[in-house]
């Protein structure tokens, strides 16, 4: 018996739709508060001085922080390639975007310390602005278009059609989700500052944070009435074969209100995903005015767990619906790569994962404590 029958087709589908729930939710919280820090820069951040302080307090991380990015994408392409052709290319434009916003933040830490020009300093300010708010809003409307389905066909031959444009992404719903991004990870970068920052800046961290938890809260209620009321979800009408080849055409689905409701009707206990959600921002904007410094970034942290997770079990087993077709629709069951291809990734992510995890805590906790007004004003080559 080969080793990659060890673990069954089924399993081998489910380990994986988990570790992709696992890697994007680990770059929200990680990654997140990095974005989050960068569009709280302009406005948490009075002086120069107080600028440096801000960008210093993610600067030796935030490119460790990345890479669940990286894993995120990799792990889609290997494991899931029908979603990545399609997410990929539909989403071309939008992607550009991001990765160009993304760009921005290394050029923007390396290149804004090089004069003393108040005008070049506060240029590459609103550069990481960028860097940080458009990521976090493209990424928000990307998972409210994927709510309402994606304008994409296949052929007979399994080619693939992709009929939207980017101006059709800016969709009122998708937008909301958009926002409800923005400030769930403006609120996890305020709670950053909380822990790592002294004096002003910490004081208006907390005030910036304690509005934007509130608008995670609202925005994620509203977004789920608006889920219950006018987006219609997608249901699998025809036998589910969990353990037969990645095509999605061998199955039939319809569209359906309420049927992205459907597993917390069945499975009750999946309510701890949107309860987590609602819970850990609110935890965030107590703790805060309590005068906190940790919890809110472990709070911070447990929402965007609860959030992201409850869109994941909410659309299960569809990954990727298409508006045009609803039998075109991926889902975990017809969309993955092979089971040997599953099982050695599987086999890789055992020992690099752990690894992964083990350097980027050494990491935080060489880094460990606050960043003040002394450190940078002091001769430190290390500061940017």
């Amino acid at each position: 018996m080969i080793l990659s029958q060890l673990i069954d087709y089924e399993t081998l589908r489910l380990i994986w739709w988990v570790l992709l729930g696992v890697l994007l939710i680990g770059f929200a919280a990680m990654d997140g508060f990095d974005l989050g820090v960068g569009t709280l820069l302009p406005f948490v951040a009075k002086t120069d001085v107080e600028r440096r302080v801000v960008i210093n307090t993610i600067g030796p991380v935030w490119e460790g922080n990345q890479v669940w990015l990286i894993l995120g994408g990799g792990a889609i392409f290997a494991a899931w390639p029908p979603l990545y052709a399609v997410s990929f290319s539909g989403f071309y434009l939008a992607m550009f975007i991001i990765l160009f916003a993304l760009i921005l933040r290394p050029v923007g830490f390396k290149y804004r310390s090089k004069k003393q020009s108040p005008q070049w300093r506060s240029g590459w300010d609103w550069a990481l602005f960028i860097g940080g708010f458009v990521p976090a809003l493209i990424f928000g409307v990307a998972v409210g278009n994927v709510l309402q389905g994606v304008p994409f066909r296949f052929s007979d031959h399994l080619q693939i059609f992709y009929e939207g444009n980017l101006f059709g992404l800016l969709n009122p719903f998708a937008l909301l989700c958009g926002l409800l991004s923005v400030a769930m990870l403006t609120m996890h970068g305020a709670a950053w500052l909380v822990l790592k920052t002294t004096g002003d800046i910490a004081k208006r961290a907390k005030s910036f944070g304690s509005v934007a938890a509130l608008l995670t809260i609202v925005f994620y209620v509203l977004a789920g009435i608006w889920m219950w009321y006018g987006i219609a979800g997608y249901r699998i009408t025809s036998e589910i074969v969990t353990d037969g080849p990645s095509n999605p055409l061998f199955k039939t689905a319809v569209l359906e209100h309420g049927a992205w409701f459907t597993n917390f009707s069945n499975y009750p206990i999946l309510l701890i995903a949107p309860v987590l959600g609602i819970l850990g921002a609110l935890s965030v904007l107590v703790a805060m005015r309590a005068g906190r410094e940790v919890m809110p970034l472990l709070m911070g942290k447990l929402s965007i767990f609860g959030i992201i997770s409850s869109v994941g079990v909410a659309m299960f087993p569809f990954i990727l619906p298409s508006s045009l077709d609803p039998n075109a629709s991926l889902t975990v069951w017809d969309s993955s790569s092979s089971q040997m291809t599953l099982f050695n990734m599987l086999v890789a992510t055992a020992i690099f994962l752990p690894l992964i995890l083990f350097y980027t805590s050494w990491v935080y906790k060489v880094l460990w404590g606050k960043v003040d007004k002394n450190m940078i004003e002091d001769d430190n080559s290390h500061a940017y």
